[in-house]
């Protein structure tokens, strides 16, 4: 487990500075996923909150929908793509194994030559690692950092399997990060508890099982999740360690952050958040109308309650997911926006 805090207002704080996200226009009920799967939309709606997802039209990737959430975020900064100076993707359904997505979201932005630009994968907790390594790798620096978490699931999804074909959509959101005038960052957590890695999984396609016919024939290629086993280590790992990790970077109770977490399943997020004591108008969700949207859910989510924060505002990013992973931000809000 990994703890980062900042310290002192102003000096080298960076902060999230403009943020922007991207949903494919193809809407996908919970009709033309519950069919399929055997399950009714009142099922759907009861056991997840989700109500609709966007799907990827067949000539979009990952890196399509990366790139026009990043240029969102940067018109919402004022950035302009050569102050660009690190582009960092999280995302678990690249482009392609190679080269990197993030190279073709950087090609996209037309950021300078030479610039670093790289993935990261720790599943839906991804966005938050991204944040965390972005914050370090610029701060003193004075470069801006583009941040994005972008996910295509539809792709990899069995239709005929309820626990998982009714959870996903697909999006990407991202965030500029640059120097704060105020606090900026403040702290972040990162954990990773490898024991239940398998909870969460695509078993071929890689080193260990590589894709075959043989893969193919067995549905190997497709997400697999425990959705139970997922639901008690959320309750079991992730609220004892927002509790601990808000004790000790937002000691102040009577004054909540703002919360973001990942939307993993709106039942599942109201729980946490009843748990954890987090009020409903300081909840951010987007679950209902977007589905899980892996890494892009916390960065879609952040750039939908923008306008309801203002300068000086602490929001809670809490990122769990496949590995097992958690990842959670401290960020006090900047203001105004570039971009008004």
């Amino acid at each position: 487990m990994t703890t980062h805090a900042v310290g002192a207002p102003g000096g080298d704080a960076v902060g999230i500075l403009g943020t922007g996200s991207y949903l494919p226009g193809d809407v996908v009920t919970n009709t033309d996923v519950g069919t399929p799967a055997g399950v009714t939309d009142e099922w759907i709606t009861r056991k997840t909150g989700i109500r609709e997802r966007r799907w990827a039209k067949a000539d979009e990737a990952t890196s399509d929908l990366a790139a026009m959430a990043a240029r969102a975020a940067l018109g919402d900064a004022g950035v302009r793509a050569e102050q660009v100076s690190l582009v960092i993707v999280a995302t678990s359904t690249p482009d392609s194994p190679q080269p990197p997505t993030a190279a073709a979201v950087a090609a996209e932005l037309d950021v300078p030559a030479g610039t670093p630009a790289f993935d990261l994968n720790a599943v839906c907790s991804g966005f938050v690692f991204a944040l965390t390594t972005a914050e370090r790798m610029i701060r003193g620096t004075g470069g801006h950092a583009v941040v994005i978490g972008a996910d295509i699931y539809s792709r990899t999804l069995d239709p005929s399997d309820h626990r998982t074909s009714v959870l996903f959509g697909d999006g990407a959101g991202a965030v500029v990060l640059g120097p704060s005038a105020g606090r900026g960052v403040l702290a972040t957590r990162l954990a990773t508890y490898p024991a239940e890695r398998q909870l969460i999984r695509v078993p071929a396609g890689g080193s260990r099982i590589p894709a075959s016919a043989a893969s193919l024939d067995q549905g190997l290629h497709y997400f697999r999740m425990d959705g139970r086993a997922v639901r008690d280590f959320v309750a079991e790992q992730v609220g004892p360690l927002i509790r601990a990790f808000l004790a000790e970077h937002a000691p102040n109770p009577a004054r909540a952050p703002h919360f973001v977490p990942h939307q993993a399943n709106g039942r599942m997020i109201e729980a946490l958040a009843d748990d954890l004591g987090f009020p409903i108008e300081r909840t951010h969700t987007t679950v209902e109308r977007f589905g899980n949207t892996g890494a892009a859910s916390i960065p879609i989510s952040l750039d939908a309650a923008a306008d309801r924060l203002e300068a000086g505002d602490s929001v809670l990013l809490a990122g769990f997911g496949g590995g097992m992973a958690v990842g959670l931000a401290l960020v006090e809000w900047d203001g105004p926006r570039g971009a008004d």
